[in-house]
């Protein structure tokens, strides 16, 4: 079924026996804002509608941020937007973000693996969570890699929530995020965009 039909993480660690568990496993790493995206911000925070739906959240708030960190590992990894992802008939849909290998052919090709899958909510984290982590147990499925680390993030564009996926544990970090501390989640996003470099590099599978 398709990964909105989760609508909790229960569901999703009933459903494939999952171990679900809090912790705090950030480390900040520093990056630095650019100026025009402060300005830019500011701007649709001041004069924008920027959070009237799960689209506007992606368009405004998301993705710029994403992109803006991608930019330095764009080389290694391609940041893809409402790509389709499937494993099976009952895991299967569009995650809103997903960072996977660039391919070494062409940036055109949506191929394995798959490092973060990020899902846009107006405010119901909980069925954030539930798809998300659907979205991250197909992700574990199709890389074939239960020793691989997959990201994944929830957001209502103001807050950020994170999680991570190894094996058949389920973590999300302890603190939240919120994009008025803009320096504090850029170097939460950097961080995770260093650990999914990090893995394609020690993955001879993927060089």
């Amino acid at each position: 079924m398709p990964f909105s039909n989760y609508k909790n993480i229960a569901a999703v660690a009933q459903e494939f026996q999952i171990k679900y568990v809090l912790s705090d496993f950030i480390n900040e790493l520093e990056f630095p804002v650019p100026q025009t995206f402060r300005a830019e911000l500011e701007l649709l925070f001041t004069d924008g509608v920027i959070d009237n739906s799960e689209d506007a959240i992606c368009e405004n708030l998301i993705y710029p941020l994403l992109k803006e960190v991608w930019k330095m590992y764009r080389k290694k990894l391609t940041l893809w937007s409402h790509q389709t992802l499937t494993y099976d008939e009952n895991l299967s849909g569009k995650p809103d973000y997903i960072v996977a290998k660039r391919h070494p052919l062409t940036t055109i090709i949506f191929d394995k693996p798959y490092f973060l899958v990020v899902e846009a909510k107006q405010d119901n984290f909980n069925e954030g969570w539930g798809q998300c982590l659907a979205e991250l147990v197909a992700v574990q499925k199709i890389n074939n890699d239960l020793e691989q680390t997959i990201f994944g993030l929830v957001s209502n564009g103001q807050i950020w929530q994170f999680g991570k996926l190894k094996e058949d544990i389920f973590t999300i970090n302890i603190i939240s995020y919120n994009i008025g501390d803009l320096d504090r989640l850029f170097s939460v996003v950097n961080y995770v965009f260093q650990e999914c470099l990090l893995q394609l590099e020690n993955d001879k599978n993927s060089l």
